[in-house]
């Protein structure tokens, strides 16, 4: 849990308001959710790994009976703070579903709470930014995510960024012909390429029972693509892969890939797997050369929004994450120039300074009433940190003169 200074707390607004201007731009609705859901919808196995990071809510009114009666914590909690945005955007789609378009672009922007262990880069409560398509089954909802996510990378100035792009059905069907039949343990331990290595997984799947043949394979395949840096083409999908995987996926996703365009920033890598067991098909994550871990990621979940409202509904989303952008942004308009101070003398009365102050407010200006000290630099020092362009002091009888923050 963090506090923010007024400086770095405009500063994320700044970073924000970019982001919803750019994707805003794009056609996406910004929508809110409350903080808590049903402990029931938040266990429900549709946030893999996140759901045992949930922090749970107290029914109200227990009683020493209740605490003594339960079996198990579950038995006293009935609400939950969310994890991510993808559960309540599943449950407020099917709640609302009656008043939005067939093809709905939502924007989510919001806190959310895991019981991370801190570390760099984690936190208990962060900054979540959700896109989200639903009702969309063709690639056209893949398309427009990763390109008004581009655009929005761009938009802010992060540069450098890669968007890595894999399929779900390609992931199954590379594990089919490897012959690795335990699918989640197999997946589970490919998940974890970035931090083990090749060496590790091999070494973790031959503990698994997988056969010799397949070890042997993989091992070819992973030292091939260590370091993936192929576009998706169908040629380069079907290159790195066994022959006759998933040619549905390969197609789709090659064509996603050119439908984007922006060579060079898109790289298929056979090997990401995007740890929920919800996507169905295409998953994303964005990479910085700077950072040993993604910027976000997302994919299709077709089978999502069904579990709340009974029927298939067609989904892709893609979630920043916010609290590793901001570190990312160079901001150029830390200094408002609508900002100014009044630094007045204890001499004057408050009905003469909400007089200036009104006078200057009337002119469209931000002020701000800052009350003259013998330490002045202290005074403008924290002005420049705070943002303001400029100044003048206000003296009984005296015109302001106005000075520029260095």
């Amino acid at each position: 849990m963090r506090d923010f200074t007024p400086a770095v707390k405009a500063q994320r607004e700044r970073v924000l308001s970019r982001i919803r201007a750019s994707y805003r731009a794009h056609g996406f609705d910004e929508i809110e959710t409350p903080v808590m859901e049903e402990s029931s919808r938040l266990s429900a196995g549709l946030g893999g790994d996140n759901e045992k990071l949930a922090f749970g809510i107290l029914k109200r009114g227990l009683t020493a009976e209740d605490l003594a009666a339960a079996a198990s914590t579950a038995d006293l909690i009935d609400m939950g703070l969310r994890y991510d945005l993808t559960v309540p955007l599943a449950r407020f789609f099917a709640t609302n579903r009656a008043e939005l378009p067939p093809v709905f672009r939502a924007i989510q922007i919001a806190p959310v709470w895991r019981a991370e262990r801190p570390q760099k880069g984690r936190f208990r409560q962060f900054v979540q930014c959700d896109i989200d398509i639903i009702g969309e089954p063709g690639i056209l909802a893949e398309v427009e995510l990763l390109t008004a996510t581009l655009a929005t990378l761009d938009e802010l100035g992060v540069t450098g960024t890669t968007i890595r792009l894999n399929d779900r059905r390609i992931l199954l069907g590379l594990l089919d012909a490897l012959g690795l039949t335990d699918t989640d343990s197999a997946l589970i331990t490919l998940d974890k390429l970035d931090k083990i290595g090749a060496t590790g997984v091999l070494d973790e799947l031959r503990e698994r029972g997988a056969s010799a043949a397949a070890i042997d394979t993989l091992s070819v395949l992973l030292s091939s693509h260590a370091n993936p840096t192929a576009a998706p083409t169908v040629a380069a999908i079907t290159a790195a892969l066994p022959a006759g995987v998933a040619p549905e996926a390969v197609a789709e996703l090659a064509a996603i890939a050119d439908a984007v365009g922006h060579a060079g920033r898109l790289i298929f890598d056979p090997f990401l797997v995007r740890g929920m067991g919800y996507y169905t098909g295409a998953i994303f994550e964005v990479a910085h050369p700077d950072l040993g871990y993604s910027l976000g990621g997302g994919g299709r979940y077709d089978g999502m929004i069904g579990r709340f409202l009974g029927t298939d509904v067609p989904a892709v989303g893609f979630s920043l994450g916010f609290e590793r952008l901001v570190d990312l942004v160079t901001d150029s308009d830390s200094v408002d120039s609508a900002a100014v101070a009044v630094i007045f003398d204890a001499a004057l009365s408050p009905a003469e300074l909400i007089a200036t102050k009104k006078q200057l407010l009337a002119e469209g200006l931000r002020v701000r009433l800052v009350a003259k000290t013998k330490n002045t630099r202290a005074i403008l020092d924290q002005l420049d940190r705070d943002g303001f362009r400029r100044y003048a002091f206000l003296n009984p009888g005296e015109p302001l003169e106005w000075k520029t923050l260095s």
